[in-house]
């Protein structure tokens, strides 16, 4: 069954395209991966599918509803959370406050305590720090409290912007050991990623964007080992032809 289809999406900051052609679809229980450099079109697509922004044009649908243009409030309702990169978390409220503030959608209130245990079960350090503002955690405790605050919402399709960005490796390591253990659990994931290893290792399938358009997808298996992706969309030949032209200008 289809949990996520996109089709065609384009979307305009004023003069300047974001996203130009956009086509995806993630089938419910599957982990899908968004490659590509900076400014390919990565978090402006899942923005997109949030709600955050309005696309100029396209079809979004969600199990077959059509949720194209609807608000981020009413998207989250229906089971899409975001976590966004930078956390955009609120700094002088504690990690409870934060927590709480992603259940808002919830129509059924009984059930927060016990998605509260489900969070303090995935991150011990949140259950520590409970009490503690969220500007006074590490950039490992911020990246845990807003999948925390995004798994709140009790969401059947999770969207994870960047969630390794700027941090340590140890702690992308638990950080993507988590997933997994949601991914176990049931929940569908929609990961844009600019490391190639990370988001492979975890996915089942996988769209490499490129100044926003697909340039590529398949079975992540298959990309693995696939050197377009490599070193034509995120942009390692071009280093290398760039350090041949170098030494060919140097030696005569």
């Amino acid at each position: 069954m289809t949990g996520l289809k996109v089709e065609h999406l384009e979307v305009r900051y004023g003069d300047l395209v974001g996203v130009a052609d956009i086509s995806l679809q993630v089938e419910a229980g599957q982990v899908v991966a968004l490659l590509g450099s900076n400014g390919a079109g990565k978090t402006t697509t899942l923005s997109a599918v949030a709600g955050l922004i309005r696309p100029a044009r396209g079809r979004i649908e969600w199990r077959g509803e059509a949720i194209f243009g609807q608000p981020a409030y009413a998207i989250v309702g229906k089971g899409l959370a975001l976590s966004p990169e930078g956390w955009r978390l609120f700094v002088t409220q504690s990690v409870e406050q934060n927590l709480r503030l992603g259940a808002t959608p919830l129509s059924d209130r009984s059930r927060i305590d016990a998605l509260f245990e489900r969070v303090y079960a995935l991150f011990p350090r949140l259950a520590e720090r409970r009490r503690q503002a969220a500007g006074t955690l590490s950039g490992g405790e911020r990246q845990m409290l807003a999948l925390g605050r995004a798994l709140m919402s009790d969401p059947h399709l999770l969207m994870l912007d960047e969630p390794s960005l700027g941090l340590a490796p140890a702690v992308v390591e638990t950080l993507y050991d988590t997933l997994a253990e949601l991914h176990r659990q049931g929940l569908t994931l929609l990961l844009a990623e600019q490391s190639i290893p990370l988001a492979l290792g975890i996915a089942d399938y996988a769209y490499v964007l490129q100044t926003g358009r697909i340039a590529l997808q398949g079975p992540a298996a298959e990309l693995q080992d696939n050197a377009q992706v490599r070193e034509i969309y995120l942009g390692i030949a071009n280093a290398r032809q760039s350090g041949a032209e170098r030494s060919e200008t140097s030696n005569p």
